[in-house]
């Protein structure tokens, strides 16, 4: 039986091209860094859980909640067979309880903060808008996007940042959490307008607050998919 069994909807992905250093202290071991066009990206990640089962089994007032994470790319290769995946600095959803499940059974980096999310449509394009609250501060992720949903092309931008379906956790210096994450190939939305209104430094810890004067190279939409979480395992090296 999977862990968990939900649906990823309208995933925000902004993407910054970061020198790698920058994250070699977050690195699990056992990966090494996913380099895309000879560039390392951080991805700053919105959307929501909807129908979310743990253990087979839908916990009230925990089925439908927002997230917003920060995340970059590894790669792992294993008898020749290459596994490319995220690492998650930290994970905002509004719920507590999920908070403590994910940290105490996957070592992960949740935190529970207020959010909310709104979705519409008119007649020219869709709008997302993902919202959480810090220190008094109110921080939002905002795009707009055309209306109709295209194929992410092979060999594309879009689909290195998406096609990812390993997450990789940093438990200390010789020991990761390796889990894989399934779904179908994913469609997305073409965006036309975002806007990012976010303290980095107070949302992920005042080292990445560099990130409030950095632009995303690229801003995507993607419509996401019911999706598993399972094959939990431990790596231990040295």
């Amino acid at each position: 039986m999977s862990f968990l069994r939900a649906e990823w909807r309208k995933l925000a992905l902004a993407n910054y091209v970061v020198d790698k250093n920058q994250l070699t202290r977050y690195l699990p071991v056992g990966t090494e860094f996913d380099i895309w066009d000879n560039k390392c990206y951080i991805s700053l990640v919105g959307f929501m859980f909807v129908n979310t089962r743990i253990m087979g089994m839908k916990v009230p007032f925990h089925v439908n909640f927002e997230e917003v994470n920060l995340r970059f790319y590894v790669k792992r290769v294993v008898d020749g067979k290459l596994k490319r995946g995220v690492v998650f600095i930290k994970e905002i959803v509004p719920k507590s309880a999920i908070t403590i499940v994910a940290n105490s059974l996957y070592n992960e980096h949740y935190q529970t903060l207020p959010m909310s999310h709104n979705w519409d449509t008119n007649e020219e394009y869709r709008s997302v808008e993902y919202s959480w609250r810090t220190s008094q501060k109110e921080n939002s992720f905002k795009v707009h996007a055309s209306l109709d949903a295209e194929k992410i092309e092979p060999e594309s931008e879009v689909e290195f940042i998406t096609e990812h379906y390993w997450g990789y956790t940093r438990v200390k210096d010789t020991k990761t959490f390796e889990y894989e994450v399934t779904h179908p190939r994913w469609l997305h939305y073409p965006v036309r307008q975002y806007k990012i209104s976010a303290d980095f430094g107070k949302t992920y810890g005042p080292e990445f607050s560099w990130l409030d004067a950095l632009q995303p190279v690229s801003v995507f939409l993607a419509e996401g998919s019911e999706i598993t979480v399972e094959n939990k395992k431990e790596i231990k090296m040295g």
